[in-house]
């Protein structure tokens, strides 16, 4: 097992070096000149030229991606642009905020995503299983910010019963209470597609393992439905249910960014929008780095757990490294 864990951080490296150099050269074809937020319409060409001097940003593209990529070895990601604040403490905060959103609506959808497919599951055909599915179908379709917009009208302006943007309230708030007030609205939008995805993945993994023989011989020794479902076929369909959570975890770290613009909550989604606006490089290749090391290792983590709960992967595993 350590060997493969190996194997797997070894693979990571040519991946996080790919994705730095694609997104590297794709900020840089952005139209725009970054000191013209900083200096304004109104500065000279002189001014403009040796302010992008000063930045380094008239050096060749190879020669700013290999210095970028060096600083970020030793953990230095520049300053940002715009805010002349270090980028690590920056994207680190707003980071922190995208977790707190990602985690809670990752919790959200593998709730309610669950249940629904258990209930599909159980209720194979019926008007329980249709009412399961017709919902995780609407929860897919519907884009997230859409839904943000809607549950805004409905909850914060027409009925005023929850806060429509920001972490806190501006006057009086910042207790633990306020946060979780200004989270309920961005995290249910966020869980939308992710619940659906879910849902239908967990009813195809349970009926997929509810037609295997061993289940019909568990249901002709007479053991009751419910024991069957929570004993055995809950047990082998883990797996690949873990294997959905954990994927649909990583896609929340950059699904969330339109929720994130459209609630203004302060993640690294709403810094990426304001970033790209002043032409802010370092912050929109410090954001990228983040969100990618944590995609990745997040796949990772989810790899490792579906090992130790799927024997037929350590088989395999074990099975390689003897044949190597």
């Amino acid at each position: 097992m350590t060997a493969y864990v190996s194997r797997r951080l070894l693979q990571l490296i040519p991946v996080l070096l790919g994705v730095t150099v694609v997104v590297f050269i794709l900020i840089h074809l952005i139209p725009g000149d970054p000191t013209i937020s900083l200096l304004g319409e109104n500065a000279t060409i002189a001014q403009r030229a040796a302010l992008r001097h000063t930045l380094g940003l008239d050096q060749p593209l190879p020669v700013q991606y290999l210095r970028w990529l060096w600083q970020t070895v030793h953990l230095n990601l520049g300053m940002s642009i715009s805010e002349q604040r270090p980028v690590i403490d920056l994207v680190w905060a707003a980071f922190v905020n995208t977790m707190i959103l990602a985690g809670c609506a990752a919790l959200i959808a593998a709730v309610v995503g669950t249940l629904l497919g258990v209930v599909a599951a159980v209720r194979q055909g019926g008007i329980a299983d249709r009412i399961a599915m017709a919902l995780a179908a609407l929860g897919t379709a519907i884009p997230g910010y859409w839904l943000g917009l809607i549950l805004i009208v409905a909850f914060a302006i027409d009925n005023h019963l929850l806060p429509s943007s920001g972490e806190t309230t501006p006057v009086g708030g910042g207790g633990v209470s306020d946060v979780l007030a200004h989270l309920i609205l961005p995290a249910i939008a966020a869980s939308a597609a992710p619940t659906g995805i879910v849902a239908r993945t967990v009813r195809a993994s349970l009926l997929d393992i509810m037609r295997l023989d061993f289940v019909v011989g568990l249901r002709s020794l007479g053991l009751k439905e419910h024991a069957i479902v929570r004993k055995h076929v809950a047990r082998n369909a883990l797996p690949g249910i873990i294997t959905v959570f954990g994927l649909q975890a990583g896609y929340l770290l950059g699904g969330v960014a339109f929720v994130e613009v459209v609630f203004a909550w302060p993640g690294v989604g709403n810094l990426l929008f304001l970033s790209i606006g002043d032409r802010d490089y370092p912050v929109v290749l410090g954001i990228t780095l983040f969100v990618s090391v944590a995609f990745v290792f997040i796949n990772l983590a989810v790899d490792l757990l579906h090992a130790a709960l799927d024997p037929r992967v350590r088989a395999a595993v074990t099975a390689g490294r003897t044949k190597g």
